[in-house]
């Protein structure tokens, strides 16, 4: 999909449906986020775009995040997610992304390349899933085989083989982007049932991830 049909579609209004019994991250985090004044005053502003938002976006949310001017969900039919090679620079005030992240081949060109698409001074809010809240020791995931990494938040050795260190990764932006925040998602995660082969992503409450926001900065 080429950068105008984007816009095309942004300004038209992609067809957005809110579908029963579907159990996504994103719409398992905005009791969080509502809770959390920053979301709505700060990071969802302006005209933003969700990467890999696909049934679960959070434009489906907007009425909850007032400051969103519009938000275009960038999924599969539209290009490589790591790349968005149709998508000019600074096209965004907001870049959202909730497990999407670990479905790509490389996390550090897949977040230069999202920053890229937001403006100076605009936001990135992604979230992806803790090897050990959502893995729970086990690789290739026993829940999406599609998963090409996992993440944790720090840990001097991992049991994975394509374990991602959150916070040496945003180090490597340190001259790009300012880091609001990290922090480990475990609100609602039942640690009892951890190692019994359950996806507590698939329960109204248990996130399982880690999220960041950053700050692009000016250059």
């Amino acid at each position: 999909m080429s950068q105008d049909r984007i816009e095309a579609a942004q300004a038209a209004g992609q067809e957005r449906t809110i579908r029963s019994g579907i159990s996504g991250v994103t719409s398992i985090s905005i009791l969080r986020r509502v809770h959390d004044a920053r979301f709505a005053t700060r990071y969802f502003r302006g005209d933003g775009i969700d990467v890999g938002g696909g049934i679960d976006s959070i434009a489906l949310y907007q009425e909850l995040f007032p400051g969103i001017r519009n938000c275009f969900v960038y999924d599969q039919q539209h290009g490589d997610a790591q790349l968005l090679a149709n998508v000019r620079d600074a096209s965004f005030d907001f870049l959202y992304s909730s497990h999407c992240l670990e479905h790509l081949r490389d996390p550090v060109e897949a977040l230069r390349n999202w920053l890229r698409v937001v403006k100076p001074g605009g936001h990135l809010v992604v979230e992806v899933p803790d090897e050990d809240l959502y893995e729970q020791g086990h690789w290739p995931s026993r829940f999406n085989g599609d998963h090409k990494l996992t993440f944790t938040m720090a840990k001097e050795r991992s049991w994975s083989p394509v374990s991602v260190n959150v916070l040496d990764l945003l180090r490597r932006f340190a001259g790009e982007a300012q880091v609001l925040s990290a922090q480990l998602l475990d609100q609602g995660f039942r640690y009892g049932l951890a190692g019994r082969n359950f996806d507590q992503t698939r329960t109204p409450s248990a996130e399982c991830g880690i999220e960041f926001v950053l700050r692009k900065l000016a250059r």
